[in-house]
């Protein structure tokens, strides 16, 4: 596992923050890895409405605050992916 850690929620002050990294490691591929607030029941039934969801998996919220930070991983995972 080569985990970079790219940010985190800037308005959590750093406590229970949502947190996104990139595993570079290729296995196949980079992933993104996020830290979120789990879910209440009513949003986990209606996201099961169109996925299921294995007990390996879970349905977090990420505020849209992040996404600046989202996209940022996403560009790490690509660069990473070609090499």
């Amino acid at each position: 596992m080569d985990l970079r850690f790219i940010g985190i929620d800037p308005n959590t002050g750093h406590n229970e923050c949502p947190a996104v990294w990139v595993d570079l490691a290729k296995d196949p591929e980079p992933n993104l890895v996020f830290q979120g607030w789990l879910a209440d029941q009513e949003t986990q039934d209606e996201c099961l409405k169109n996925s299921p969801k294995p007990d390996t998996e879970a349905v977090i919220r990420i505020p849209a605050r992040m996404v600046p930070l989202i996209r940022k991983a996403c560009d790490a995972a690509e660069r990473a992916a070609q090499l």
